[in-house]
């Protein structure tokens, strides 16, 4: 079996990935166990993925009958941020900047074709709620958890996108790595919201990057911290002193034409659903629907804007005229921020006199 690990290693590699582990494809009691206990306590603010079944998601048998091995692997998306256009833009976390995910299910297609060629049973799983892939790094000795909750593979960091391939190939597991970060916290008060409440715990009711893809109103208490983040946050990750050495050790690659780090605001806020979806579909956005982006973007605007800006204003009219009153409030509030509350009172003279003008009494 050795042979046929080098092989599916050899492929990998070759395709693209940056690292490769095997780990035993036992349950991950501890995994479970944790989604368990963090979903009772609600720390996973209503957050679906790998909670929505633990079960499945911590068993590897639960997509491929008798299971043996996980063949895990990692491709970094480390690359410098480009300064921000001069126009009104919201800042994209850098997982996001293009879609990374990809290429690791390519990488893996190819080390599963080996599998498949050796008579094995391969499915590969990459942003998958089938499977707790940071579990299935650490197991397979790619690296450890960080105080962060992110994986960091030992002498790189944690810019990395990992995926796995479940096989009933019996292939020699590795030996899982110590924990790197030591008496290390950094990460912890980098957090914009307090969202890391114990080491290598994450309040998801108070982390940026989830509340951007979450339903619902964006909570007021966390409007401000947002500042700039349209999408994702990336502040835990640098804060991390191996991150930082890595940067300064083998400096990043510059941003490329493909990397959406920016996206105007005001771009946004004036394009159609199509348009959203078309540009921005390979985000996670609540249920498809663009208004969530919106959101997003009103309190981005509301943040960054200038109240005295025609077009910002422009914006915000248009905003507070929408017939969904969850994009209301938020332009609301983003008028307030910007000093621009007698828009706010415009809006609502104009509906007390001619109610039948707006779609005010509607939902979206």
């Amino acid at each position: 079996m050795d042979s046929l690990w080098d092989a599916v290693r050899r492929a990998a590699l070759d395709a693209g990935l940056d690292a490769v582990g095997v780990a035993p494809a036992e349950p991950f009691a501890d995994a479970r166990r944790h989604l368990t206990e963090r979903k009772a306590a609600g720390l996973h603010g209503g957050m679906h993925f790998t909670y929505g079944n633990p079960e499945r998601a911590t068993d590897p048998s639960a997509t491929v009958a008798g299971a043996r091995s996980l063949v895990v692997g990692a491709r970094s998306y480390r690359a410098a941020a480009p300064a921000p256009p001069p126009e009104l833009a919201g800042r994209v976390a850098r997982y996001s900047w293009q879609d990374n995910y990809e290429p690791v299910r390519r990488a893996l297609d190819v080390a599963a074709r080996v599998l498949r060629e050796h008579g094995h049973t391969a499915v590969v799983l990459v942003d998958d709620n089938r499977l707790v892939d940071r579990e299935a790094a650490v197991r397979a000795g790619l690296g450890w958890y960080g105080k962060n909750a992110n994986v960091l593979l030992e002498g790189h960091g944690s810019w990395f996108v990992l995926g796995s391939i479940v096989t009933d190939a019996d292939l020699p597991s590795a030996v899982p790595l110590p924990d790197g970060c030591g008496a290390c916290a950094r990460c912890m008060p980098a957090c914009p919201t307090g969202a890391l409440v114990a080491p290598g715990v994450l309040d998801a009711r108070r982390c940026l990057a989830h509340l951007l893809q979450a339903p619902g109103d964006f909570p007021v208490e966390f409007r401000l911290a947002l500042g700039d983040r349209l999408y994702g946050c990336d502040d835990c990750q640098e804060a991390c002193p191996p991150n930082r050495l890595e940067d300064r050790r083998r400096p990043p690659r510059a941003a490329d034409d493909g990397d959406e780090a920016w996206v105007p605001v005001l771009d946004l806020l004036a394009a159609s659903d199509e348009e959203l979806l078309a540009r921005h579909g390979r985000w996670y956005i609540p249920r498809r629907q663009p208004r969530y982006l919106r959101r997003n973007a009103l309190v981005v605007l509301g943040n960054v804007g200038d109240g005295t800006d025609p077009d910002v204003e422009a914006a915000l009219r248009r905003a507070l005229a929408d017939c969904d009153p969850m994009l209301r409030s938020h332009a609301a509030w983003a008028a307030e921020r910007l000093g621009r509350s007698d828009l706010v009172a415009a809006f609502l003279a104009q509906e007390c006199a001619d109610p039948a003008h707006s779609c005010a009494k509607n939902g979206p």
